[in-house]
């Protein structure tokens, strides 16, 4: 017998399986891959940031230090870079399209749905998108194209080490935060943005890697001579109870603000989707829009970084000065997004919270009860609050008031704001901004939880297919020839075509009333009730309760068999599959 050779596996490939040994073995191994994640999302953060501001500063004539939503005016001329900049827009989405049917997945939905894989092809689309409305002019922020390049990095090296799906959905996290955090250097703000936003859940075991990518990429950031997006405020003085009762009040109309905003973003995009033309040319229109917003006043324009310092900056701004601008910036944002820009409502939430806690602080001023509000205060609680309302988020937008305040008093006033505000929001709408658009795609999601492994959790997956099978039209005494008791306890019957036709119990046909003669038709049982091997657990479960039964078979579309689930097995996969996820919550599930 002729022996063979071994071969040893190239060095890279035993370095490559020895490093996915240790990471599946130990979480300190996680914790460094994490640092390297967090570096390469502050990277990437950077890049596009300099991508974004160098083509404002090509189009529209302003410095690097400069900001484009802080400009005193812009030319007609200037203004028309918007519709060109929606038409660019529109041929690249339409490539896009013609290239894939499937919707762009976000680094929220990855998360939610897909157990953290989130394609690179969708996050380089997203990103382009999100750099070119940006950079153009539009009124949207960057900060979705961030997460979703530090999500897709950490995504992109999970899957090369086959991560298990909790460790990639924690990597994915901590990339998505990192980024956040090195856009803002705001390492606080960027792990709880992890931890609210793209995890859903606060969780011992994603504590250390989130902790390490945020340092990690606001060092990486600084290295690289990255500017954050700097809010650095200071408080005029802390709340007192009277200040703290206020505050609650201004959560409650951020709360209410949000959700009008949010709706009527919705609304913007089914009139604009229901308009004549090719929709090609809708981002054209919008950008028609947004440049007549331009020209009443810059401060709609981009995201609104330089208008925030500069409205603050002002003092005293009348109440008419930021109620228009109030008004006009989210016009340009619902109009940017209702009409085909890609971005979000990140730090336009901001912009818009310091707006609306000036407002706030300013009505207040007239009531006759000697209350006396600090706008700037206002403006900061503000805010945290409306970002809350939309983006989601509480202790995110608190740690971002305190990182650009150190001010733990205000800070606290944030907190009790943006508790109230995400509690009516949750109560009255259920939905942030990113869930609320997954939402009217179809998908019932709330929240970034992981609800996917569920939903791999099917039917299909759990049936049995060593179930006996009989014809409907046969006798109880070919039956029992067939099965004897003992045997089995149930069997499957199906008609003359093949198709599902009920299930018989053996015991059931072994009763003494039964006569040999009967059909196993006569004895069926759950003949209307029946699983396809797409449902999930919880479709399958609920089947259960409605049915009343212990067993139900599994059909295609055309009622043919394919299996058999019981009820009892069901449940015990399903409570395995929570008992593990609890023990990946809290970092018990490694050797």
């Amino acid at each position: 017998m002729a022996e063979i050779p071994y071969f040893p596996r190239p060095r890279p490939a035993r370095l490559l399986a020895e490093v996915r040994r240790r990471l599946r073995a130990s979480e300190l191994w996680l914790i460094v891959l994490s640092v390297g994640v967090g570096a390469a999302a502050g990277a990437l953060a950077v890049l596009q940031v300099r991508i974004a501001h160098s083509l404002q500063m090509l189009l529209y004539n302003i410095d690097f230090e400069e900001h484009l939503s802080a400009e005193a005016h812009i030319s007609p001329l200037q203004a028309i870079w918007l519709p060109i900049g929606g038409l660019a827009l529109g041929v690249f989405s339409w490539l896009v399209r013609r290239r894939r049917s499937a919707p762009l997945v976000d680094v929220v939905e990855a998360n939610a749905l897909h157990g953290g894989v989130l394609p690179l092809s969708d996050s380089a689309i997203v990103c382009g998108q999100t750099l070119l409305s940006n950079g153009v002019g539009g009124s949207v922020g960057l900060e979705a194209a961030y997460a979703q390049a530090g999500g897709a990095a950490a995504s992109f090296l999970g899957r090369r080490l086959k991560l298990r799906r909790h460790d990639m959905r924690i990597l994915v996290g901590a990339g998505a935060g990192a980024a956040i955090g090195a856009a803002f250097g705001a390492p606080l703000t960027g792990a709880f943005y992890a931890f609210e936003i793209v995890i859903g859940s606060y969780t011992p075991s994603a504590i250390a890697p989130v902790a390490a990518a945020c340092l990690a990429s606001v060092f990486a950031s600084q290295a690289l001579g990255g500017i954050p997006y700097s809010i650095q405020l200071e408080a005029e003085r802390a709340p007192d109870i009277s200040g703290y009762l206020l505050y609650a009040g201004l959560g409650l109309v951020c709360a209410l603000v949000g959700v009008g905003i949010m709706h009527l973003t919705a609304r913007v995009e089914q009139f604009a989707r229901a308009l004549p033309g090719s929709p090609l040319l809708r981002p054209v229109m919008g950008g028609v829009l947004l440049a007549a917003y331009a020209l009443w006043t810059p401060q709609t324009m981009s995201a609104g970084h330089g208008a925030l310092h500069l409205d603050l900056a002002l003092g005293g701004a009348t109440l008419t000065f930021l109620a228009t601008v109030f008004v006009l910036k989210i016009a340009a944002s619902v109009t940017a997004l209702g009409f085909g820009f890609r971005g979000g409502l990140f730090f336009a939430s901001l912009f818009l919270g310091t707006l609306l806690g000036q407002i706030y602080a300013k009505l207040i001023a007239y009531i006759p009860l000697h209350f006396d509000l600090s706008a700037q205060n206002a403006a900061l609680v503000g805010m945290g609050a409306l970002a809350v309302s939309i983006v989601g988020g509480p202790l995110t937008m608190s740690f971002l008031v305190l990182e650009a305040t150190r001010n733990f008093g205000l800070a606290a006033a944030t907190l009790a704001a943006a508790l109230i505000a995400s509690t009516v929001v949750r109560e009255r709408f259920g939905y942030s901004f990113s869930t609320w658009r997954l939402h009217l795609r179809g998908e019932t999601i709330r929240s970034a939880r992981d609800v996917g492994w569920m939903r791999t959790l099917t039917a299909g997956r759990m049936m049995r297919q060593d179930t006996g099978v009989f014809d409907a039209a046969g006798t109880m005494a070919e039956f029992r020839q067939h099965f004897p008791l003992g045997s089995t306890t149930r069997v499957i019957l199906v008609d003359d075509t093949g198709r599902y036709a009920g299930l018989v119990l053996t015991a059931s046909a072994f009763a003494d009333d039964v006569s040999p003669d009967a059909k196993a038709a006569d004895i069926a049982i759950s003949r209307d009730a029946t699983l396809s091997p797409d449902q999930d657990i919880a479709a399958v479960l609920r089947a259960f309760e409605v049915a009343e039964a212990d067993d139900l078979a599994v059909v295609d579309e055309e009622g043919r068999v394919l299996g058999l689930v019981g009820e009892a097995y069901a449940t015990r996969r399903y409570a395995t599959e929570l008992e593990r996820q609890q023990m990946d919550m809290y970092g018990e599930a490694r050797p």
